[in-house]
């Protein structure tokens, strides 16, 4: 899955004319021969206040998700901090470029909304499957039709074919309008051999709020990525150090 990080740019802005009182500038000649000013970083937060909010982009896929299309098709729904709220299924075109990047639609496929808005709703009934499993609760019986009903959309079968130049062959048949119907019964039938198999039991969902995504653990990891984990830890020391009766600089990781 392609991933689009958006770059800050920093501006540099004309120096200041000096206040009045403040020291002459230097000679020419004596610039030459002084050192430029170091670089102003930013000041620690005050201890006890928000930290600052960050920029995010779409983090990279989970672990899994390189095995399983249908974990990457549930994480496509990006809940990032500040209240942000990544869709990569949220428009036709960036459907379509999903698919296109999972091998299950061309580049020109032309979704319509209709068709996008089908790819939502079964990735809604999969988290909801995975929701169940990680939780050790019942899956939803709404959710099990809508996976079972997605599961009969493309023909199991390859079908035989005529062409001039090669002759008698034989391959699946997916038309324009049957794109989706074939996307929806692969990822329905990837979500079933998730659910069903060993990976089933490293199912778990991340534990860095307010990130929504699952990932199959290995060892003891419950983090996404990598990013989710330094936010995790970066929230529990903060909430030592604001812990009513906490001295400041008691806290050692």
């Amino acid at each position: 899955m392609k991933e689009y990080v958006i770059a800050e740019a920093r501006a540099t802005g004309a120096a200041e004319p000096p206040s009045p009182g403040a020291a002459e500038p230097p000679s020419p000649g004596a610039a030459e021969s002084t050192p430029p000013p170091a670089e102003e970083s930013t000041p620690p937060p005050v201890e006890g206040s928000t930290p600052p909010p960050v920029e995010e982009s779409t983090p990279p896929p989970a672990p899994g998700a390189e095995r399983y299309a249908a974990l990457d098709f549930a994480n496509s729904a990006i809940a990032l901090p500040g209240g942000q709220f990544t869709d990569l299924l949220g428009t036709p075109a960036a459907a379509n470029q999903w698919l296109f990047a999972h091998d299950l639609a061309p580049a020109d496929a032309g979704l319509q909304e209709m068709c996008t808005a089908q790819l939502r709703a079964l990735r809604e009934q999969i988290r909801s499957l995975l929701a169940a499993r990680v939780d050790g609760c019942p899956p939803p019986s709404s959710a099990l039709a809508a996976l079972n009903e997605a599961l009969t959309r493309a023909p199991a079968a390859t079908l035989l074919h005529w062409d001039p130049a090669r002759g008698l062959y034989r391959a699946a048949s997916h038309p324009t309008t049957q794109i989706v119907e074939h996307a929806l019964a692969t990822l329905a039938a990837d979500a079933a051999d998730l659910l069903t198999g060993p990976a089933a039991d490293r199912l778990t969902a991340c534990g860095s709020a307010p990130c929504n995504r699952y990932l199959l653990r290995h060892g003891r990891r419950h983090w996404c990525s990598t990013r989710c984990g330094d936010r995790a830890r970066a929230a529990r020391a903060y909430a030592r150090r604001t812990r009513p009766g906490s001295g400041s600089g008691s806290e050692s990781d």
